[in-house]
């Protein structure tokens, strides 16, 4: 029996299998509007078999964007035009997902599509200045502005009212970015926050504001499945490790959080990561063995074997891939041909002619 296509349940949620899409920015919206590149991009991954599809980085205020051509759902309008989406994941047998999302000090940034290269967007070709633990810059990029209390309240506040959209617009699991250098990331990291209040010093003090907002989305959200995902190594000295990922992970299950998604890296240039198959796979391990959390795994996961191995080992609940499905949408329907077994994936009745026998 493949543990890969297994299904889990996660608080009351049935997710199919355990092969599935990791958030991806596509750089495509206009005015944080999810449009039909969103719709037909997410929607084939469901048909390909993923159990899970877990929509792009979607910023809950205008200046949480990565580019100017990342989505939101700060508003009404963007959250009725991501409902046709998760009606189109759900109807293909899949879980629609949302990853709710604040940049930080890496805000305002161009798209790989400007052709400007990295760097901030000047506010005069429609960046904005960007906001961050402390006014501490990411190598190239502008400084930000130190939140200030009252700043970091509406903050909460965005999140919470972000996860009503987002539940009322048909996602069944919201997954709070707290990875990648990004602002709940920023103030997890002694590199990135050097606060000297409430927000700043302590672990306790650090994961301060995360937990906050896992309240504000529990609250706003209370039947939807919550998920983190953390950066569990920055791959620098003295940064953020696997250790404390370890006990705020514990801490974030105590506010509702049902799932960790682990991942690592993002919040500083100098890091020093060796990529390769699998390369993450032993931080969702490590996560996983401290807290008996279900988490997800990540990193260069490319074939059935591979992800049934990890399964199979016991380092991980689930499998997230990303550029695998990129590559071919029907990431889930190979993979099961490639355990010897196509019958094992979730086959739409419209490409059953297309499927190997063994």
């Amino acid at each position: 029996m493949s543990q890969l296509f297994t299904p889990i349940e996660l608080a009351g949620h049935t997710v199919r299998n355990r092969l599935w899409v990791a958030p991806m920015c596509m750089y495509s919206a206009t005015d944080g509007m999810p449009n039909d590149w969103h719709h037909v991009h997410l929607a084939q991954f469901a048909a390909g078999g993923a159990g899970m599809v877990i929509a792009e980085a979607t910023a809950v205020v205008p200046e949480g964007r990565i580019s100017p051509e990342d989505t939101g759902i700060w508003n009404d309008a963007q959250a009725e035009a991501w409902a046709p989406i998760t009606a189109a994941i759900r109807a293909r047998g899949a879980v629609p997902a949302i990853q709710l999302a604040h940049a930080g000090r890496k805000a305002s940034t161009w798209s790989p599509f400007a052709g400007r290269g990295h760097g901030s967007v000047p506010e005069g070709e429609g960046g904005w200045p960007t906001l961050a633990p402390s006014a501490v810059a990411f190598d190239g990029y502008a400084t930000p502005a130190e939140l200030d209390a009252a700043q970091i309240d509406a903050l909460v506040d965005a999140f919470g009212a972000a996860a009503a959209r987002a539940w009322g617009a048909g996602f069944e699991a919201l997954e709070v970015h707290a990875a990648h250098g990004y602002l709940l990331h920023e103030f997890l990291s002694p590199l990135s926050n050097h606060r000297t209040d409430e927000y700043g010093g302590s672990l306790e003090n650090r994961a301060r504001l995360l937990l906050r907002i896992l309240d504000a989305v529990r609250e706003a959200a209370p039947e939807a499945l919550l998920m983190v995902r953390f950066s569990a190594q920055d791959w620098a000295d003295g940064g953020w490790d696997l250790a404390q990922t370890a006990t705020v992970a514990t801490w974030a299950a105590a506010h509702g959080a049902a799932f960790v998604d682990v991942s690592s890296g993002g919040l500083v240039a100098h890091q020093k990561i060796t990529t390769g198959p699998g390369y993450q796979v032993h931080l969702a391990a490590g996560i996983r063995e401290a807290t008996g959390l279900p988490v997800g795994a990540v990193g260069e996961i490319t074939t059935g074997p591979q992800a049934e191995a990890i399964l199979a080992s016991g380092e991980a609940d689930v499998v997230l891939a990303a550029r695998e499905w990129l590559r071919d949408p029907h990431f889930a329907l190979r993979a099961a041909g490639e355990l010897g077994d196509a019958d094992l994936a979730p086959w739409p009745a419209q490409y059953l002619r297309a499927r190997r026998r063994a």
